[in-house]
């Protein structure tokens, strides 16, 4: 008998087939009528039945356990102890679990350090069936049954782990092609609820600034989402997050009877009943928390140190590769920026050789127009031609000195200017487009007179074009008002300009972008003029910003420092 049932590891690596085969042996050997083998479950804390025998020889029982210290087989697994009991009818602990039974024994299936980790417990249907005898050969035979058991429950827990090292490899080296945060965080948590072989796997982002949680993924088992789950990219206040303390002690964190009242107010917790172990890890960027990885069991279940760290190991890859996710987002930005700034650099280098081409045949002709000498009288239309023509010319070889100057880069020539004197200079500009417009202006003067240190036709540019930008966001009318007020006191502070339309508004898909080169939100723009006038207010220390936009209109803002009195 210990013969067979030391090589019982040769023969399967099956602890429940081992235990099963044990069960068998023992019943033969003591002609028992029935017999059990229960295991003390670590979650429950119960004996519940692993392999039976009915009476007549049939396997299987319905389920059945017992609280450590309840009857016959709860104080052998309490004790640790083995116990006889020659006639059941007057022993008190009994409990009865098949009718007809008279005698039992019972012995503990041994963990190495005086606890047990389960009973063995056979039956007999006679009083005094056993003996003092079977007893101690039955614990001799159940102490080699304890060896073969847990040298096959350490072989399984060998292959697990194994398992999960080559998942958490594999997810390892699937991942460094992973660059989309989205399609990142979902391998994440299909990875980790097949690791746990969990009910779900979520993975909550957390934002500092806002104080918040999102639910960012999830993977739920059947790959259907339990019901009522969170709304996904909705967040959660901190304080009324369940993963909260996780986020704010940054360590692995267990949470129990996710079922009971206690956690009905949690916000990120999904109202499944079927869920009611939580296992939590931080995932830290930085040393700060930027999230929390979380797997959710159906049942009570008591996570052992095992599984806290590969829950903390498969969170640290998640850390890794979500930081790399977003530094390579972080380059894919900055090479379109350099992409854009190309581009305009292309182009000014265009506009400078086009202008260079240009100025020579241009001096030639107005060289060649100033000595011909032609003089007509008053009354002959050809006078009043050529005098188009000259201011034409001028106008041209302003415009090509413009062009070529910009490509040199000088520094901007400032001087102090009234800002009322600028603006007004300005609105004379356009005041006849804002009457074809059919647009009204409204221009408050502030009062006191306030002093800036610009170029005063750069400064012009930038107010013009968000003069004609709001113009053409009510092209049927409306109305324009333009305001500037100080700030921060007169001497020491800056003047802000509010320019304010009743159009539409601009649309929410371009806000973030207003100011980049290229981008134009009307038919036929260049998506040039709010990207310059954005440069030439830095050049001058000042700003513009969308102040405000939506569909009663859009208000621009310029800032800009006063000259000190």
């Amino acid at each position: 008998m210990l013969y067979r049932i030391a090589t019982l590891t040769g023969r399967t690596d099956d602890p429940r087939l081992a235990g099963q085969s044990i069960l068998r042996e023992l019943m033969a050997l003591f002609r028992a009528d029935s017999g059990s083998l229960a295991l003390l479950n670590p979650d429950s804390g119960l004996l519940e039945t692993e392999a039976a025998q009915q009476p007549g020889g049939s396997p299987g029982c319905d389920p059945f356990a017992l609280r450590l210290g309840q009857g016959v087989t709860g104080w052998v697994a309490l004790h640790a102890r083995p116990l006889l009991v020659p006639d059941v009818s007057i022993e008190p602990r009994y409990i009865a679990a098949h009718p007809g039974v008279r005698c039992e024994m019972a012995v503990p299936l041994l963990a190495g350090e005086g606890s047990a980790l389960g009973v063995i417990d056979l039956e007999a249907n006679r009083p005094r069936a056993f003996t003092a005898d079977d007893l101690n050969r039955m614990t001799c035979l159940v102490d080699e049954a304890s060896h073969v058991l847990r040298r096959l429950w350490e072989w399984r827990h060998s292959r697990e782990k194994s398992a999960q090292l080559q998942t958490l490899v594999d997810l390892g080296h699937s991942l460094v092609t992973r660059l989309e945060e989205n399609d990142l965080l979902a391998t994440l948590t299909r990875s980790g609820r097949a690791l746990f072989n969990a009910r779900l796997c979520t993975i909550h982002l957390h934002a500092p600034a806002q104080r918040t949680v999102r639910l960012a993924a999830f993977a739920a088992e059947n790959s259907q989402p339990p019901e009522a789950m969170p709304i996904l990219d909705q967040p959660v206040p901190l304080d009324d997050a369940l993963l909260a303390p996780v986020v704010h002690f940054q360590r692995v964190m267990e949470f129990q009877n996710l079922d009971g009242p206690a956690y009905n107010d949690a916000s990120d917790l999904p109202h499944d009943h079927s869920i009611c172990s939580l296992l939590a890890a931080p995932i830290l960027i930085d040393g700060a928390s930027s999230g929390v990885l979380a797997v959710f069991t159906s049942g009570h279940h008591r996570f052992n140190n095992d599984e806290r760290r590969l829950l903390a190991a498969l969170a640290s890859i998640a850390s890794v590769a979500l930081q790399n996710a977003r530094l390579y987002a972080r380059v894919f930005q900055s090479e379109e920026t350099l992409c854009k700034n190309e581009t305009l650099t292309t182009l000014g280098l265009l506009a400078a050789e086009l202008a260079h081409e240009i100025r020579n045949p241009l001096t030639v002709v107005k060289l060649l127009h100033g000595t011909l000498g032609a003089d007509f009288p008053e009354s002959d239309p050809r006078r009043r031609d050529l005098q188009i023509i000259t201011e034409k010319l001028g106008q041209l070889e302003v415009i090509v000195s413009r062009v070529l100057s910009f490509a040199k880069a000088p520094a901007v020539l400032r001087s102090h200017w009234p800002l009322d004197e600028i603006i007004g200079d300005t609105l004379l500009l356009v005041r006849a487009k804002l009457a074809q417009s059919g647009v009204r202006l409204h221009c408050p003067s502030p009062g006191a007179q306030l002093v800036v240190d610009v170029n005063k036709g750069q400064l012009q540019q930038v107010l013009l074009n968000v003069l004609l930008n709001a113009v053409q966001a009510m092209p049927q009318g409306g109305d324009l008002t333009l305001g500037w007020t100080a700030t921060g006191g007169e001497d020491a502070g800056g003047v802000q300009i509010d320019i304010s339309d009743t159009g539409g508004g601009i649309p929410a898909s371009i806000r973030d972008h207003i100011f980049e080169s290229f981008l134009s939100g009307s038919t036929g723009g260049t998506g040039l003029g709010l990207s310059i006038a954005k440069r030439i207010m830095h050049a001058h220390h000042g700003d513009i910003v969308l102040a405000a936009t939506g569909q009663t209109g859009t208000t621009m803002r310029l800032t800009l420092p006063l000259v000190k009195n």
